[in-house]
Order: structure tokens, then sequence, then C-alpha cells
């Protein structure tokens, strides 16, 4: 059985969550980080010396990094191809905005989540806190220009891999106590992933 390590309050943990469902996966989840297992733990590094979660077991297979995870998730237990097509432009276009959302959009929203929501004393500073949130609402105008163009998902009318990190963060800029423009259809991007049970269950918390 697929056992995933991680916990589940980590955005990144959910993504592997997520993609669990949208697979109809069965896993084993254990809690590690923070008030669970300790990370530094000699268990823990011996799976991932990055020290970081989420870590995945599949039988004698260890591997990390959130999208790196639920990319191999999709490509070893989907093999329609549905969340991950095989088609090399197709892929490219959802790999582009996975790996945008790790390494642009996150860093954007990383020191406003942490000083207003997680309330972290190592985050207070009012001026990368600020210069945040205008580069997190850039990046929202961004993604609300794209799904005016797709009038859907991300790419289009199909829910994708894409769908699982992108709709993470949409989540969490609404979940975050600053000023929200009124982006018409990254609303209505919302209200359809809504619809789908692994995004209730883990894009928002457990919130329905």
């Amino acid at each position: 059985m697929i056992k995933i390590l991680g916990k589940s309050t980590s955005i990144n943990v959910r993504k592997v969550l997520w993609t669990c469902a949208e697979l109809d996966l069965p896993y084993e989840h254990e809690r590690w980080g923070e008030d669970h297992k300790p990370l530094s733990s000699p268990e823990f590094l011996s799976l991932n010396p990055m020290a970081q979660v989420p870590v995945l077991i599949d039988d004698d297979f260890v591997t990390s990094e959130s999208n790196s995870i639920i990319r191999y998730l999709a490509s070893a237990y989907d093999p329609s191809g549905r969340l991950l097509p095989q088609a090399p432009r197709k892929r490219a276009e959802i790999e582009r905005w996975m790996d945008w959302q790790a390494t642009e959009l996150n860093n954007a929203w990383r020191f406003p989540f942490m000083h207003l929501v997680r309330q972290h004393p190592a985050w207070a500073n009012s001026e990368r806190v600020e210069s945040g949130i205008r580069t997190w609402t850039g990046y929202m105008a961004l993604i609300d220009a794209q799904l005016r163009k797709t009038k859907a998902f991300i790419l289009g009318g199909e829910f994708l891999l894409a769908d699982i990190v992108i709709g993470l963060s949409v989540h969490r800029w609404y979940s975050t106590p600053i000023d929200h423009p009124q982006f018409e259809a990254v609303n209505d991007y919302y209200a359809l992933l809504t619809t789908r049970p692994g995004f209730c269950a883990f894009g928002r918390n457990g919130i329905p």
C-alpha cells in the first residue's frame, strides 16, 4: 500500500492527498512534522535527507518533493492519462503551471501567509509582507486572465494535475486575511473546484 508521510496542514502534503482522492488510490497516512513525529529523527532522514514533507513510500520506492510525487502517482496509477496526458505538448503545458506554482507563486505568498495566518515571529517583516501581497495579487490577476480564456479549469474544460497545485494556492489566497480584488474568473474557478470531493476534503482543509 502507498504510504504518505507528512502533516495534513502542509499545502504540499495536501497536494498528494488530493491526488490520491482523484485517482481513488488507497493509502496510509503517517503524520510527521511540528507536533507529530520529528523530521530530524534518523528514521525520517533515512527516507528524506532534506528533512521535508511529504514523503511517498510505494513498496520499495521512496521519493519526496510534492510535485514529483503527484507526477509519479498520475503516471503510475492513471494509465488513461486523465490527469497527466502523455502527449508531450499537453504535458509540458500542465507541468509549466505546476512548476510556476512551486517556484514563483509559492514564494509570493510565503511572507504574508506565515505572518498573517501562522503568526510566526520570524516572518514579521512588514516590508516583505507588503511586497509579497503585491506580488501575490499580481499573480492572482495572471491566473484570473488565464481562467477568463479557458472558462473552466486552468487549461480548459478538463480537470488536470495542474489544477491541484493551482487550486490549493487559490484556497490559500482566499483564506489569508488580505484585501482580495474581485477576480470573477478565480471566484468561478473556486466554486467549480468545490464540486470535487477531493478538493473539499484536502484543498479546503476539510471545510465543505
